[in-house]
């Protein structure tokens, strides 16, 4: 996700979601493997795959295809591990990148992104040459459209779960929490009832980058697409005032 609380662009990506759902499924799918591996199969013991779930249901995928992902991490020892990687690079005219994957080959996977990279005439960096720029955060956004309740109950239920800010945007409502409080706050929304059209920690840009070369926003363009179409790479953060 990017922009300034843009819930436009939340809405775009997750349009572009329901056109390639088996994209979606296969990140959600390692995503729940990860999880299980972690903690155990039993959501109510495991909060990361709590979280995983709640991913899953918003972006549509059945119960019984989250329930099997879930059976087949827990029972099969032999089954693919997925490794949890982040590359970190550069776009054009200084946009800041970073790339998180899971992926069971690294040599592949390492090509595929330096590929993605190049094409747009950017480069991968060392690991922390652009990740100080972000701020690591749990981001819940709530659909005005889809919530009927108080903006004010709202915010005191996510203030009382321990989130750290909360702002009202034109279309949405933004709560923000740190990395290690986010399953305990959503968890609290997800009890009171409160849809949340997206939950995740993610990385939040300090400063944006604007592009005004149209060859530079074809190049940008270029590599986020490639790396989108990549199966292995779990989400992308970029700085891009898009």
């Amino acid at each position: 996700m990017s922009g300034h609380s843009k819930f436009a662009n939340i809405k775009h990506k997750k349009e572009k979601n329901d056109a390639a759902k088996g994209k979606i499924f296969t990140i959600i799918g390692r995503e729940i493997a990860v999880a299980v591996k972690e903690g155990g199969p039993d959501p109510a013991n495991n909060s990361k795959l709590r979280d995983v779930i709640a991913k899953a249901k918003a972006n549509n995928m059945p119960n019984d295809t989250i329930d099997r992902g879930i059976k087949k991490a827990a029972g099969d020892a032999n089954s693919v591990n997925y490794e949890v990687v982040t590359y970190e690079g550069y776009g054009p005219n200084g946009t800041a990148i970073i790339v998180d994957v899971l992926t069971d080959n690294k040599n592949r996977t390492a090509a595929n992104v330096r590929n993605a990279f190049t094409k747009g005439h950017g480069n991968v960096g060392t690991q922390g040459c652009v990740s100080y720029m972000f701020d690591k955060k749990g981001q819940i956004i709530i659909d005005k459209e889809a919530y009927d309740g108080d903006a004010d109950e709202l915010m005191m239920t996510a203030l009382d779960a321990g989130a750290e800010d909360f702002a009202e945007e034109e279309d949405s409502f933004e709560i923000l929490t740190s990395p290690e409080d986010f399953s305990v706050v959503r968890q609290a929304l997800e009890d009171a009832g409160i849809p949340m059209v997206e939950a995740e920690v993610t990385m939040i840009p300090q400063t944006y980058v604007e592009l005004t070369d149209e060859q530079d926003i074809k190049n940008i363009q270029r590599t986020l697409d490639l790396l989108d179409e990549d199966d292995d790479v779990q989400m992308v953060y970029h700085n891009w005032d898009e």
